[in-house]
């Protein structure tokens, strides 16, 4: 099963991104402040993410539909 992590955008530099499913920094998504982002992995927790709250998809959609992820005064592209 997928799991996802919501990390502080200064926790970027360690993410080994060979153990999660991102490719490197330049794919994340952020935040609407671009204080947060998350990654996804499954199996094994990798060890930067140890001890850190993890979330399944239908949860990690909930937190995305937030004001803190979505730009409400954003218009459509």
């Amino acid at each position: 099963m997928r799991k996802y992590v919501v990390i502080n955008t200064s926790e970027v530099p360690v993410i080994d991104f060979s153990k999660v499913e991102e490719t490197s920094q330049y794919t994340l998504r952020f935040s609407a402040d671009e204080s947060k982002t998350f990654v996804k992995f499954e199996g094994d927790t990798p060890s930067q993410l140890e001890g850190k709250t993890q979330y399944s998809h239908s949860e990690m959609l909930d937190i995305l539909a937030t004001d803190e992820w979505t730009d409400p005064n954003a218009g459509p592209e």
